[in-house]
């Protein structure tokens, strides 16, 4: 089985074909036909031909590749407004703390991040699977105390400066329905997926807004935040809850402190521990996430000083659309893509730690 973020890859149904998916031929397009450059060389391949500008290939080949040019224009222009423009980044003067990197995703950009130069700090109560990364400093603590998160703060601070980057992507799945959850179940869910976000903020937002170079704040919620979904009650809430707070502190922030650029991520389901044995019905519309596809549009989104939207694949975008059919629709679609009956198989973390020692689930 193999290995990602320092855990096994979880278990998946897949076919021969599973890597053939609606994401990747869009990708394709993207580069090739809807990409102006290569629009722009059928109608001139036309020319080198010597067909005259008033045939109809040619005048449909040039309207196409306008239409393209067009739409690729005013994605820039979209992004501009926005997002705004772009803070300077340096990564030998960048300090990254990541909760939740001890595995998984938060782990690959640690990686990253160290092996290129930056001072990261992981926050984590769980060791680092990998035992020790270069640049990376490890910090045992539990995000969803705001003493600890204060400490560590401290600690950062004397260890490796004044933190320019928070990505918060501590979480925790339990997995029942909500009448089987326990009390303590729920406020631990609701503790380490949403609270644990505004101590973090609390605790190191106000350094990066004394900064004069700002700062980057990346939020890591979930396509399950804007659909729901059965078994997943406390972290739909939670993970709905950041995308309302990312969106609010946007807002403020834009008004206030406009060099500090916010993230927001929503993935659908990582192929990480924190999934094992949740199924997807279809592999080709709903394929499941690799982290490090994540973790490159986050880092990039990072080096690139600007506030970005990252939300993968094709149909967690498509998700603002879905929420504007009608209710028999919505239930319809339910039913057809699997969404209430993926968790039945739900093992969670414990998967990694059942595997016998050829890494086989047992």
């Amino acid at each position: 089985m193999a290995s990602i973020g320092g855990f096994d890859r979880p278990p998946q149904r897949d076919s021969w074909f599973a890597p053939l998916s609606v994401d990747l031929f869009l990708k394709v397009l993207n580069v090739t036909f809807f990409h102006p450059f290569v629009a722009w060389m059928i109608p001139l391949c036309f020319r080198a031909e010597h067909m005259d500008w008033d045939k109809t290939p040619i005048r449909v080949t040039i309207a196409y590749a306008t239409a393209v040019t067009i739409w690729w224009m005013l994605g820039v222009i979209n992004k501009r407004v926005a997002f705004g423009l772009p803070r300077e980044v340096n990564l030998e003067d960048e300090v990254i703390v990541i909760t939740g990197g001890a595995s998984g995703l938060g782990l690959l950009i640690a990686e990253v991040y160290g092996m290129r130069g930056a001072s990261v700090a992981v926050l984590d109560v769980r060791e680092m699977s990998n035992g020790e990364a270069r640049g990376v400093t490890y910090y045992n603590c539990d995000v969803t105390d705001k003493e600890q998160v204060a400490r560590v703060a401290r600690q950062i601070e004397q260890d490796l400066g004044t933190p320019t980057v928070l990505i918060n992507n501590a979480a925790i799945v339990v997995g029942k329905r909500l009448l089987d959850m326990d009390m303590g179940e729920m406020e631990r869910s609701i503790n380490t997926n949403l609270l644990s976000c505004f101590y973090t903020l609390k605790t190191f937002l106000p350094a990066m807004v004394r900064s004069p170079n700002g700062g980057t704040i990346v939020t890591v919620s979930s396509v399950i935040g804007q659909v729901g979904a059965a078994r997943l009650t406390d972290y739909a809430a939670a993970k709905a809850g950041l995308i309302g707070l990312h969106k609010s502190l946007t807002a403020e922030l834009r008004q206030s402190h406009p060099g500090v650029r916010t993230v927001l991520v929503t993935p659908g389901q990582l192929s990480t521990p924190l999934f094992y044995g949740v199924q997807t019905p279809s592999s080709f519309l709903a394929p499941v996430v690799e982290p490090v596809e994540v973790a490159k549009e986050v880092i990039a989104a990072i080096d690139s000083g600007r506030a970005e939207f990252i939300s993968m694949p094709l149909y967690a975008r498509m998700m603002d659309w879905y929420n504007v059919l009608p209710l028999s629709l919505q239930v319809i679609a339910r039913r057809l893509a699997g969404v209430d009956t993926a968790m039945d198989g739900f093992i969670g973390r414990r998967g990694g730690e059942l595997s016998g020692k050829n890494g086989e689930l047992i």
